[in-house]
């Protein structure tokens, strides 16, 4: 049943570097990085605001048990929203794609490994070791030729 999210990813994946246009677009037409992700960031809050009124109608009394780090997320989104609109017109989408999905892998296995912010642990092993190198050593050639 899982082969069914792996389309669903991959979908995520193509609206990633879109986004980064037309994010990196609009910041023509509002003056600059930093309003092109507020804005980008309201209408996105507004859409995932009523999709989830129409789906949950109200939060549950867990949320206020969430820890502390848990409520980063949106500052994490934001950032990352900001540095694509300040990457993508100068490195090309490509190459911040790369780099961002390069640092994500790396990322992403020191997390598995140590079980950090309560993910399961997943061995850092010599197969997703050599993965990540394959992917830095992509991104090495998206960018020089």
């Amino acid at each position: 049943m899982a082969w069914i999210l792996l389309p669903v990813a991959l979908a995520a994946g193509v609206v990633l570097p879109v986004q980064f246009g037309v994010n990196s677009q609009l910041r023509t037409f509002v003056g600059g990085p930093l309003a092109a992700a507020a804005i980008s960031f309201v209408v996105g809050a507004v859409a995932l605001g009523v999709a989830a009124l129409v789906v949950q109608r109200s939060l549950p009394d867990s949320v206020a048990s969430a820890p502390w780090w848990a409520w980063t997320g949106g500052l994490l989104g934001a950032l990352f929203v900001l540095a694509s609109i300040i990457l993508t017109p100068r490195l090309g989408a490509a190459t911040t794609i790369g780099l961002i999905l390069t640092g994500q892998v790396l990322a992403s296995i020191v997390i598995d490994y140590f079980g950090l912010i309560r993910v399961p642990v997943h061995e850092a092993s010599f197969p997703r070791i050599i993965g990540a190198l394959l992917i830095v050593a992509g991104v090495v050639m998206v960018q020089r030729f």
